[in-house]
C-alpha cells in the first residue's frame, strides 16, 4: 500500500492534483488506514501512471475517462482509442501550425526593428497595431 506521498513520488502527480482526480472519478477513492491516510495499491498506482502519461501527450480529462473505461472492456475493439488518439494528433499538427505561424511573425518583427530608441521600436509599433502584422497568427 502506497500513502499519497508516496504515490505522489512514484508517478510525479502532485499531490493535489491526485485528489483532483478522484474528485473528478478518475482514480478510485483510496481506502483509509486507522488514521484516516489514504492507502493507494498497486492498480491506483498504475491507474495515475496512465493518466500522467496521458496528460503529457495532452490529452484532455474526459479522452482520459473514455480511455480508461474502454481499458476495462479488453476484448473489444480498440477503434474508439486509435479515434481519441487520431483527434488528439490532429490536436497536436493544429498547435503546431500555429507555433509556426508564431514564430514566423515573431522572427519578423524582432528582425524589422531597426530604431535605437523605444519610440522608433517597430515591435513596440506591431504590437500596437496588428495592421502591422505580416498575416493572420491569432
Amino acid at each position: 500500500m502506497f500513502s499519497i506521498g508516496d504515490l505522489s513520488r512514484r508517478t510525479g502527480v502532485k499531490v493535489p492534483t491526485i485528489r483532483y482526480y478522484e474528485q473528478m472519478g478518475l482514480v478510485a477513492a483510496p481506502e483509509r488506514s486507522e488514521g484516516n491516510q489514504r492507502r493507494y495499491g498497486r492498480q491506483e498506482l498504475e491507474r495515475l501512471a496512465f493518466i500522467r502519461h496521458a496528460r503529457d501527450l495532452g490529452f484532455a480529462v474526459e479522452d482520459i475517462r473514455s480511455l480508461i473505461e474502454l481499458s476495462g472492456h479488453p476484448e473489444q475493439p480498440c477503434c474508439h482509442a486509435d479515434r481519441i488518439a487520431e483527434e488528439q494528433l490532429i490536436s497536436v499538427r493544429e498547435k503546431i501550425a500555429q507555433l509556426k505561424r508564431l514564430e514566423a511573425e515573431l522572427e519578423r518583427i524582432a528582425s524589422c526593428c531597426d530604431g535605437k530608441t523605444v519610440g522608433d521600436c517597430y515591435v513596440i509599433r506591431a504590437l500596437s497595431d496588428h495592421a502591422l502584422c505580416a498575416d493572420e497568427h491569432g
